[in-house]
């Protein structure tokens, strides 16, 4: 394709379709390439309550699609292609899908991050029935109630302490028979009392059907006895880390150990001038929709200053 564009977006969710809808605004042409899934996790999520503008809440793929909609709306291009390579070695930059190649003058890095799950058959059938993997965004849902969240690193324990405030109790299962996260989380979910801990345990079944009410209990192997018993819970969190979908731009662009994108002093940069990240591919502590759709529209205000700039 010889059309060189002004802005290209890789991947959807609240970051990349926000970051549209102001490059849109700001009579850029943004082409965004939705990728795999479009939407981004918010579309395997039910209710969604944290989000502002509705009070009563939204469903996840309706609060997405709604997003998509206003950058459609502005005259975003949306492309459902998935981007397979990059070149940012030289500009314009070259961005390559399954089914061609774009020129883009920036470029907006909005490729999320996938929550790390167990690999049971039933993780995915009752996410969002019982299953989560965000204590923050739906630990509301739980109140009163049982639920239980594998981990045993600070992710783990945070997450454990914040489902205190709602769950009537809280089981911690570990596939150890100590704590990784730090000592100071490690004191604080030990002495609270709605926290009990299931040691040297894995969970090899979930418990329930998408109809039938979801999540009803888990099924916990020791690894040291091998003894098998149930845990009646009603709902699953699973706190073993994020993966961010940043293996397009491994020896490109900076990263930190994890993976996760570096950006520059309290902005969207990159450490290649010209290409900006937003949403949770830069975020490892929030992971919010809100502060997603947030750092979609500084990625898009960077880009439209960026070029503003270098005409």
């Amino acid at each position: 394709m010889s059309e060189v564009k002004n802005v290209v977006i890789i991947g959807s969710g609240p970051a990349g379709y926000t970051a549209a809808i102001y490059a849109a605004r700001a009579n850029l042409e943004p082409l965004l390439f939705e990728g795999l899934q479009p939407g981004g996790q918010l579309t395997i999520t039910t209710d969604v309550e944290n989000y502002p503008g509705f009070p009563e809440g939204v469903m996840g793929p309706q609060l997405m699609e709604l997003f998509r909609k206003q950058a459609e709306r502005f005259g975003t291009e949306l492309n459902p292609d998935t981007v397979t390579a990059v070149d940012l070695s030289q500009r314009p930059f070259r961005i390559t899908t399954d089914q061609g190649s774009v020129l883009a003058r920036t470029v907006i890095v909005a490729t999320g991050a996938t929550a790390r799950l167990l690999g049971l058959e039933k993780e995915k059938t009752l996410m969002g029935m019982g299953v989560s993997a965000c204590a923050t965004c739906d630990g509301f849902f739980y109140r009163d109630k049982a639920v239980a969240i594998v981990g045993g690193g600070d992710t783990a324990l945070e997450e454990a302490l914040f489902l205190t405030r709602y769950a009537s109790k809280v089981t911690l299962i570990h596939r150890r028979d100590a704590l990784r996260g730090s000592k100071i989380m490690q004191e604080r979910a030990l002495a609270n009392e709605k926290i009990e801990f299931a040691w040297d345990s894995v969970v090899v079944d979930i418990l329930g059907e998408p109809d039938a009410g979801g999540v009803r209990g888990v099924q916990l192997r020791n690894v040291k006895t091998g003894e098998v018993r149930e845990l009646a819970v009603d709902g699953l969190f699973i706190a073993i880390g994020h993966r961010p979908n940043t293996d397009l731009f491994k020896g490109v662009l900076e990263m930190d150990e994890v993976g996760y994108l570096k950006t520059m002093n309290a902005t969207s940069y990159t450490s290649v001038e010209g290409v900006f990240a937003a949403g949770d591919v830069a975020d490892s502590r929030y992971r919010q929709a809100i502060t997603a759709a947030g750092s979609g529209c500084m990625a898009a205000i960077d880009a439209e200053r960026y070029l503003a700039e270098h005409e």
